[in-house]
Order: C-alpha cells, then structure tokens, then sequence
C-alpha cells in the first residue's frame, strides 16, 4: 500500500510537470499524461487538481482555459464509458480524449474557422494525443505494478514452490526405495526344492516309519533303497497327483506299510502344494504393491516437474494479461504463470467484475492471449461467466487440434445389458482418450466387469498416472480380487492435440482402425485380457495423425461374426467404402454393413468408436 501511495505522487508530480511540455504553441502532454493516469485509475479527483494546477503555473491562460476544458470533457466522456459498458478500453479512451482536444480547439478558433492552419494543427495534436495514450497507459500500468513482483507476499510464494517440489521428490525417492525392497523378494517358485522335499520325507518317516520294527534297516543303513523309492514316489506324486504302478509296486516290495505310506505322501504334498500356491499369493501381492509405490512416486515426480513456475521470468507478459483484464472490467491478482513439461502455459489467477457485472470468460481468454502472445483458452473447470464474486481462473495454450466422437452399439439377442463399456476423455495437458472393453461373455456380469475396468482407468488417468500405470494398476486390482473368470480386454488411443500424435494401448483387445480418406490402416494385438495373471503384457503403438483422420475401435463381437476368412481385412473394405466425415454416421453406418453378414441377427454384443481429428 505504501508502495502504490508514493507512485502515485510521483505520477501527480509528473502530471504538474508535463505542463511544461510545449511544441509549436500547443501541449499534447497535458491531456495525454491526463488521459493515460485516469485511464489507470488513480485517485481521479487528485490527478485532475494536479494537472489545473501544473497549467497555472506553466501554461498561458487561454491555453489553459482550453485545455481544462478538454481535461474535464474527456473524464466525462470516460465515466459515461465505464457506466455504460462497466469498463473503458484504452483506445476508446484515448479517442476521447483526442475528439475532446479536437473539438474544443474548433471551438476556441470559431471566429477563425477558415484559417485551415488551426484546423491541421488540431488535427495533428488529436492525433499525437491518441497515440501517446495508447502507448503510454501500458507503461504506467508497468509501473503502478512493479514489474509484478516487487515485494511482500507474491515474492514469499515463488521461494515458497521450489521447496515444494523438492519435498515431492524426496517422497518420490522413499516410495521407490519402498518399492525396490518389495521387487528384490524371492521369486515365485513352481516346484519343490530338494530341501522341503527332504522335510516331507522326514515327515512320513516319522507318522509311518517310527513305529515299525525294520525303520533302523531303512533309513540309517547307507546304502538302503528307500531313498531313491521315495524319491520317484514323490516325482510321481508331484507329476501326476498320485503314485505310477511301478512305483507302487517297488515300494511294496520294501515295505508292507506301503499302502499307508503313499496316502500319507499324497496328503503331505496336498498340504504343501496349498502353501506353495499361498506363498506365491503373497508374493504376487507384493509385486502388486511395489508396482503401486511406484505409481506413486512417478505422480509424486510428475507433479513436482510437470508445471515450472515461470512467473517471475515473464513479469512483463503477466503485467500485460493483468492491464488487458483492468481494461474489460476485471481486477486480478495472484497471478501465476507456469510451464508445462511440453512447453506449453498455464496461467491462473482469482478474478472479479470490479463494477459488478458478469464478463464472459471466452472474452477473458481473448485478453489472456494477447498479453501472453500465445492462443490460450478456458480450463476445463472454469465458469463460463465472471461475476462481483471472485472467482479461480485457469487458462491453459489452446491446442492445435480438435476432435468429434461417435458411437454406435448393439446388445447380443436376448440378452439384457451390453457387456460392452467404453469412455471419452478429455485430459488436462490437452490429450483425448477413448477407451473401450469388452468382458468376458455378455449380460449383466460382464457388463460389471467391462465397466469396473472403464471406471478404474478413467479415475488413474484423471488423476495424472501414465497410461501403462493406469493400466497395470487396473489390471492388479482385478488380480488381487481373486475371482474367477473376470477378464476384460482393454483398447485405448490417447491423442495428443498440440502434436497430433496417438498412442494405442491393447490388452487382449480386437484390431483397431485409423482412416484417412479412402485409405484404412489396422493396428492388431495378440496379448491376453486383463485380469489373468499379475504380469500384464501391454501391446504399445504409435501413429503420426493428421487433419481428417478418423480412429475407429471394435469389440471381438464386430469382428468374429463377420464369418470370414480374414475379418479385418472385409472391416477395412466396409470403412474404405463409407464415405461421411460425421464420427457418429460413420460409426452407424459400419455397424449397419456388419448386419449384413450377420443376417440381422446380433450374436454377441457390438460396439463401435469414431474419433475425427481436425486442425482448429
């Protein structure tokens, strides 16, 4: 506060001083100064008591009485603006003030109106007027801020976010130490080591053997044939769950508990086997764990480096944005400008209507672009409108790209509800996800199972993990549940609209499709469903997209009830032929040529997706 009361008597001081400033008998700088302090809203009585005062000391009287006069017609004319509109623009402003200037010199020069020189030379000082306003009022506003960062608060908070970041880099750290120490546990073992194979041997001895008479002739001579008998009996018992014939018999031929002895080992291995399937759980779910720590630590890593506070760097940029905002009405601050990973910005601010009148936030960006230089556009988030109340802004670089989805779906015959579940995402950083899976079966159950693994991957990717860590993450949730025969294929494209560039995920998924024009690419997979095992194999491609591209994704029910020798192949003539640039049609018309294979008939459930991509 102190800090803004001394700028502005140094502006009253130079509003007494211009007064000074005279060419060829006129003083442009008198009402331009004026015009240029009253535009940034100074203390409007105490500017206009400056500048009269700077003329009587400076300026003749007649000039004076002119000039005054001007003074007071263009802050009328100002405040009428502002009352009408709620906010003044600069260039409006300074059209005022030069009409103003203008016409009170006629004025003044009534009696000599055909001296064309006095005409010109007020034409002339309108003009300069005009453009010292323009060039002027950004300057002041400059100055009146302090390049944005000067002092107090808005300093502490820059020094502030660094530590932040580092902080999240050291949790970072301790989630992935956490998550090695999980990884380098033993692995998970198929078979029996000769170690636990000699404790079951020890174990039937000593149920069976110890009370039998000849046990000392058995197991303490060391030559004695029991070793290598229980040897095969427990290889045969672990290979086919019981003992071969001739092991039977060999055994019997040794002992005459024989009988007994192999009921026993098969009970022991029964046992065995059951602690061996639970120990490899256990390690499975550790595996989920550290797989999870180390989602962890990347969002962790991702949000301390994602954004990179650029506002103190482009304190003149932001200055620029904030004086654009003060020009349609609005008055912001905390204004912060960051740099994305891509390069990309994002500016925030709180915002409101200083006259209390609601301010499209589409006409904010506008202002926002200019000061920045760069498209920008409203976050996803943000109201449409600015009111009194005031409001958190986000605003991130337009993208170059823009897309359109379509859907077109079919439930199987006789069955209730589609097991067939799909999402269209629009992601902050400017990428567009489409996603489709299709459970196991169909109806209500596989319904469940295609929409949970919809639901999972939505909420991971909203909340900033990668794609392959949404997925595995996915895919452990529905390992670690444990029941059987929930499966669901995964097929997701994520397009990146600031370079046009796609990435297709697919898990057990059917081929996908990329038209451009008549030409058809299919982009396969050969990878099982997620949900069958804890180590997931993700089938991971790429394309260049251009202006007009279309992506077409397909359940298994599109493709298998065509009846064809090579289905992908017939679905790229179908897409060759279909000739719409609507996504919606297109995927209507595909699933409609399917019928006719089909005879009409729905066998299993079916779903299509179109997503089109154009340049803005």
């Amino acid at each position: 506060m102190k800090q803004t009361r001394w700028k502005e008597i140094v502006l009253y001081g130079l509003a007494m001083a211009v007064s000074k400033g005279a060419f060829a008998g006129c003083y442009p700088l008198i009402p331009g100064f004026f015009t240029a302090c009253y535009l940034e809203e100074v203390n409007r009585t105490l500017l206009l008591i400056f500048s009269i005062f700077g003329m009587a000391l400076f300026v003749p009287v007649q000039a004076m009485a002119k000039y005054t006069v001007a003074l007071l017609v263009t802050a009328a004319v100002i405040r009428l603006v502002e009352w009408a509109y709620k906010s003044c623009r600069t260039y409006i402003g300074a059209g005022g003030a030069a009409l103003s200037l203008f016409l009170v010199a006629i004025a003044g020069e009534l009696l000599q109106v055909r001296n064309r020189a006095v005409v010109w030379m007020g034409i002339l000082e309108s003009v300069l007027v005009f453009g010292m306003v323009l060039a002027l009022t950004p300057i002041l506003h400059q100055f009146m801020e302090g390049g944005f960062f000067s002092f107090g608060r808005k300093e502490e908070i820059s020094q502030i976010a660094p530590e932040h970041g580092e902080k999240l880099e050291t949790y970072a750290r301790s989630f992935n130490g956490l998550s090695q120490i999980f990884s380098q546990m033993e692995s998970f073992k198929n078979n029996f080591e000769p170690e636990e194979m000699g404790k079951m041997q020890q174990e039937i001895a000593g149920k069976i053997c110890m009370s039998c008479d000849q046990c000392a002739i058995c197991w303490q001579e060391e030559n004695s044939p029991m070793f290598e008998v229980f040897y095969r009996l427990f290889h045969s018992i672990e290979k086919r769950g019981g003992a071969k014939e001739e092991v039977h018999q060999e055994l019997a031929d040794y002992c005459p508990y024989s009988d007994s002895i192999i009921e026993e080992a098969v009970g022991v291995f029964e046992k065995a086997k059951l602690n061996l399937a639970w120990y490899n759980r256990l390690l499975e779910n550790r595996g989920v764990i550290a797989e999870q720590l180390d989602a962890m630590a990347y969002i962790m890593e991702d949000c301390a480096r994602e954004y990179k506070d650029i506002s103190r760097r482009e304190g003149k940029l932001l200055g620029s944005v904030k004086y654009r905002m003060k020009e349609r009405g609005i008055a912001a601050r905390e204004i912060r400008l960051y740099e994305r990973r891509n390069g990309k910005l994002s500016l925030q601010m709180r915002a409101c209507s200083k006259w209390g009148n609601c301010v499209p936030v589409k006409e904010l960006a506008k202002a926002v672009s200019q000061g920045l230089h760069r498209d920008m556009a409203p976050g996803k988030y943000v109201r449409s409108m600015v009111g009194k109340e005031e409001n958190f802004l986000t605003f991130e670089e337009d993208t170059l790209f823009h897309t359109l989805q379509g859907v077109a779906r079919l439930t199987k015959d006789e069955a209730q509800v589609s097991g067939d579940s799909f999402s269209f995402l629009e992601l902050d950083g400017g990428e567009s996800v489409m996603a489709l899976s299709d459970g196991m079966g169909s109806g209500i159950r596989a319904c469940k199972e295609s929409e949970m693994v919809i639901e999972l991957i939505e909420k991971f990717l909203e909340a900033g993990f990668r794609k392959e860590t949404a997925i595995r993450m996915m895919n452990s949730a529905m390992v670690i549940q444990g029941e059987e025969g929930i499966f669901s294929t995964v097929d997701l494209a994520s397009m990146d609209l600031y370079t046009g560039i796609c990435e297709f995920y697919k898990i057990g998924a059917a081929a996908t499709f990329i038209k451009r024009g008549e030409e058809v690419e299919c982009i396969s997979s050969g990878s099982l469903p997620a949900g069958m095992f804890h180590q997931l194999e993700i089938d991971r491609t790429s394309r260049q997209l251009q202006s007009g591209d279309f992506v077409i994704q397909v359940t298994d029910g599109v493709l298998d009830d065509l009846y064809v020798p090579a289905p992908e192949e017939t679905f790229q003539e179908i897409l060759e032929d279909i000739q719409t640039n609507n996504p919606e049609q297109m995927a209507k018309q595909a699933l409609e040529r399917i019928l006719l294979f089909t005879a009409g008939k729905v066998p299993d459930d079916m779903t299509v997706l179109v997503t089109g991509i154009w340049e803005k």
